[in-house]
């Protein structure tokens, strides 16, 4: 299982974004396409929601690679 350490800036980021910025697909539209494919989980759980708020604390887990969103304040 590979683990990836996600600084979050902000209050949150959008789960089809975070996807991207972790270098696990091309695009933001990349992203949404492998949320509505049910390959995401967040937390655990699948999740559907392309444009989710992922905040500090959640696990995004796609494939064997979860990504662990860290730090971020209220912006």
């Amino acid at each position: 299982m590979q683990h990836i350490d996600f600084e979050l800036e902000g209050g949150h980021v959008e789960l089809n974004q975070l996807l991207k910025l972790c270098g696990l697909c091309d695009s933001g539209g990349a992203g949404k396409a492998l949320v509505a494919s049910g390959a995401v989980r967040v937390d655990g759980a699948t999740e559907s929601r392309k444009t989710a708020k992922i905040r500090a604390g959640q696990v995004v887990a796609l494939g064997d690679v979860e990504v662990h969103v860290r730090g971020g304040s209220v912006a």
